[in-house]
């Protein structure tokens, strides 16, 4: 797996410059909201999934692919042609991940194991996952063969472990390995700069109560949520996976919230 050697790897401290101008070119269309400079989220309809954009002079970085190639042609179609660099899914639900082979040559990053686990699903198969929640068989099984044959990157193996994309243009992309915890795998985009961005993938959700499904670890998610806390920072705008732009006080609710629901110990004092 590729750990970002020679992309500017290192800590995110180092990457909190205000991208220069060269971004613009980049503007997407109608239907994305702007979240800070340069950076954008999209939610989409049925799921109430977000997408994330982040422009920089060498192109864009797309946070997650939505459910299907179908649908990530729609609203993609508002994107600059070719302006799709970079994709990063957060984690290896349906709804995040199918629409991974409408871009077929940005490089693709997720968490660590990524590859192995599309290689070998089982019961946690996405394509099925979709095909229950209404998406065409086929279809979304040919969008799984699609993802599956994309050559993905990674941080290297290991819970908080990060990987540093360097977008040029002084606009750095910090990605870390927070899983498991709402999934068997769970990724986090930080986007320095004033104010930081953190797409959180489905480790935070807003629109609804969070999901934990079978193939998630209730018992770590709320350390994750102290470590996402600890990535993006007090004044850090937070994405969700569903639902509204949150700050970290929503964050540290939830986090709360899910230790009572999971009958996690509160943590230690300082």
């Amino acid at each position: 797996m590729d750990t970002g050697a020679g992309r500017g790897r290192g800590g995110a401290g180092g990457a909190g410059r205000e991208p220069r101008e060269g971004w613009e070119r980049w503007l997407p269309g109608e239907g994305w909201e702007a979240v800070a400079p340069g950076v954008f989220r999209r939610r989409l309809p049925g799921w109430d999934e977000t997408v994330g954009l982040v422009a920089s002079p060498g192109g864009l970085l797309l946070v997650d692919a939505g459910p299907s190639r179908e649908a990530a042609g729609a609203w993609g179609a508002g994107l600059p042609p070719g302006g799709v660099t970079r994709l990063v899914v957060t984690h290896p639900h349906f709804d995040h991940l199918l629409g991974a082979g409408a871009f077929p040559a940005a490089e693709a990053w997720g968490p660590a194991g990524l590859a192995a686990f599309l290689a070998a699903p089982g019961a946690a198969d996405p394509a099925a996952d979709g095909a229950r929640h209404g998406l065409h068989p086929a279809a979304a099984a040919a969008d799984l063969a699609a993802a599956r044959e994309r050559p993905w990157r990674a941080p290297s193996p290991g819970r908080g472990s990060r990987a540093v994309l360097d977008l040029g243009g002084g606009r750095a992309a910090v990605l870390a390995d927070l899983g498991p915890a709402h999934s068997a795998l769970d990724l986090a985009v930080l986007v320095p700069g004033t104010p930081p961005v953190v797409f959180c993938g489905d480790l935070v959700e807003e629109s609804g109560e969070p999901q934990a499904g079978p193939d998630a670890s209730p018992e770590r998610w709320p350390a994750a949520l102290d470590a996402l806390l600890a990535l993006g920072g007090p004044e850090a705008r937070y994405v969700p996976g569903h639902g509204a732009v949150v700050g970290a006080a929503f964050v540290r609710a939830q986090r709360e919230e899910l230790a009572g629901r999971f009958g996690v110990p509160p943590r230690p004092g300082p």
